[in-house]
């Protein structure tokens, strides 16, 4: 089955390195980075969709953050 997470947060070392753990963890990028500004927060918010092919039937007990 193919699962797909979208990584959201602040533009910031912290997002690229959740971004990094989950391609060393076999998660694989899907399309471009968005980026967006938050006002209220005065910065900016990233997002990357990453996917990644694993065994098995796809349930909504699935946490994606096992894989």
């Amino acid at each position: 089955m193919r699962l797909y997470r979208f990584l959201t947060g602040p533009d910031d070392a912290s997002f690229c390195k959740r971004v990094s753990a989950a391609l060393s963890n076999g998660w694989q990028l899907q399309g471009s980075p968005a980026l967006t500004f938050d006002p209220v927060q005065g910065r900016v918010i990233c997002g990357q969709a990453v996917i990644k092919e694993v065994a098995g039937d796809y349930s909504d007990d699935i946490r994606l953050s096992d894989y």
